[in-house]
């Protein structure tokens, strides 16, 4: 149940930056949640992997390389998902911002019972 809440949220989340950001397009409430799970399945599986392979570089740039890892993990989104589009780099490295702090602001409102057990 908690799975489904995150993922309504992240839906949520997308839908608020796209409609916020200029240059960023979801077509409704349903490719914003097919967003949210392509983007989940692509931080759950492809991003441990770019982290580990650019870890050289990451620790140069004391992990803000890791914002281009997610920038490009987003425009991968963009081009898998039909709904959803993004104007470009810069714009999706903004959508990237912008949805972390959206994403942790709802978080924070959202109270977290689904997880407690009685």
């Amino acid at each position: 149940m908690a799975v489904l809440v995150n993922w309504i949220i992240s839906a949520i989340a997308i839908l608020a930056t796209a409609y916020a950001l200029p240059g960023v397009t979801a077509e409704g409430f349903g490719a914003a949640l097919i967003v949210a799970l392509v983007l989940g399945i692509l931080n759950a599986f492809i991003r441990p992997i770019l982290l580990t392979l650019t870890l050289p570089v990451n620790v140069l740039t004391l992990g803000l390389f890791t914002l281009v890892i997610n920038t490009l993990l987003i425009m991968a989104a963009d081009a898998v998902v039909p709904g959803f589009q993004i104007s470009g780099f810069l714009t999706a490295l903004i959508f990237g911002i912008v949805l972390a702090i959206i994403t942790y602001l709802i978080n924070w409102l959202v109270p977290d019972r689904l997880d407690r057990r009685v």
